[in-house]
């Protein structure tokens, strides 16, 4: 079975869930008229992601609930970018809320990038969280965390077909984009969504360039600037022959640095 997969760039309101609940609506509505059975967002868009010291004070925010609801009246799943607080602390998380209006994943960000994350946010200790969609499974990871092989690897060697990632990539870092994420799909034989903000917010310009990358580093579709979908269908079985064809997986000799990592 396979899987139409929207990736949203987008800038959003910072500090404006009621705004981007709205935004999420008719975005939603578009992807899945164009067939989508699953909208990625990027990292912390329903409240922005420099927010500075107000993140504490709209980060209890229910916007959860209107986004299940979201989900189900459309039947299409959602990756979200949003916060998850915490008594211990505030969370960069992404929620994968299935068609039927459940939360069936919740990841918090484990690599947090510079003083920007550290002040705003406590680490995470997962290196994904993997969800199954029509039969696709999927690992939903946070933007710097697909900056580490080890991570997408360890998503691959668990079964994952798609590696799920709302970021917030900035300048001058748009190589990630272009060049490291395609990277990531090729070692690893997966299906990567990079879905990135746009545009300026607080002291950040984002480097959009959001994609869908094949197992075999095709870029299937791509936005450079401004906002847009994109859209690509996820399918098991290119995944299953493409790491028979090019079998990283299976070839590598765990042994000779085991004890290095």
């Amino acid at each position: 079975m396979s899987l139409v997969v929207a990736v949203w760039q987008a800038a959003g309101t910072p500090a404006d869930v009621p705004a981007n609940l709205s935004a999420l609506a008719r975005t939603a509505t578009e992807a899945r008229e164009n067939g989508a059975d699953v909208l990625i967002t990027p990292e912390m868009f329903i409240t922005g992601y420099e927010l500075g010291g107000r993140l504490p004070d709209i980060a209890d925010a229910d916007f959860l609930t209107p986004a299940r609801e979201l989900a189900q009246d459309l039947g299409i799943a959602l990756v979200l970018g949003g916060p998850d607080p915490t008594p211990e602390g505030i969370y960069n998380a992404a929620y994968f809320i299935d068609s039927s209006g459940e939360i069936t994943g919740r990841y918090r960000k484990s690599h947090l990038f510079g003083e920007l994350d550290r002040q705003q946010f406590v680490a995470g200790d997962r290196p994904f969280a993997m969800v199954t969609c029509r039969g696709v499974r999927i690992a939903v990871m946070i933007c710097y965390d697909v900056e580490f092989p080890e991570f997408v690897r360890a998503a691959a060697l668990a079964g994952a077909h798609l590696v799920a990632v709302p970021t917030a990539q900035m300048t001058p870092f748009s190589f990630i984009a272009e060049q490291v994420v395609r990277v990531r799909a090729w070692e690893n034989q997966v299906y990567v969504a990079y879905a990135n903000h746009h545009g300026k917010e607080a002291t950040l310009t984002y480097v959009g360039r959001s994609s869908i990358v094949a197992p075999d580093a095709t870029v299937l579709d791509a936005i450079v600037d401004g906002e847009g979908l994109v859209y690509a269908t996820v399918d098991p079985a290119v995944v299953e022959r493409a790491q028979a064809e090019n079998p990283y997986l299976t070839d590598r000799i765990q042994r000779l640095y085991r004890d290095l990592m």
